[in-house]
């Protein structure tokens, strides 16, 4: 099996059905230290992120950016002094996707770089 973060994003269109909470708590295994919240009734996938200045928190969210783009799935990045809170969810399903799981194992993995 591949894991999350090694996956590629698939397309995600209007109607794609979101993730069951049954699938939803086996993919949480894999990225154990992100949190299931509830934004307006959207379930969404959050964590923050430590650092040791503003800088650092900025460049990890810049190179963040470059994998979302490249991916063609964008995350809320919230920069402030030392710190960096990722949010991922899919727009277009208002809810979470298979996607939302596999970027946040990337995500996960370019901080442990």
């Amino acid at each position: 099996m591949t894991t999350l973060s090694q996956a590629s994003c698939e397309a995600c269109r209007i109607g794609a059905p979101t993730v069951e909470d049954a699938e939803a708590s086996e993919l949480l295994q894999q990225i154990p230290d992100w949190s299931l919240i509830d934004v307006d009734g959207i379930k969404q996938l959050q964590r923050q992120y430590k650092f040791k200045n503003f800088v650092k928190a900025m460049a990890f969210a810049n190179q963040l950016a470059d994998i979302a783009e490249a991916e063609g799935h964008h995350p809320g990045i919230l920069v402030e002094w030392g710190k960096a809170t990722v949010t991922w969810w899919s727009h277009s399903i208002k809810g979470l996707h298979r996607n939302d799981f596999v970027m946040a194992a990337k995500t996960d993995s370019l901080f442990g770089k």
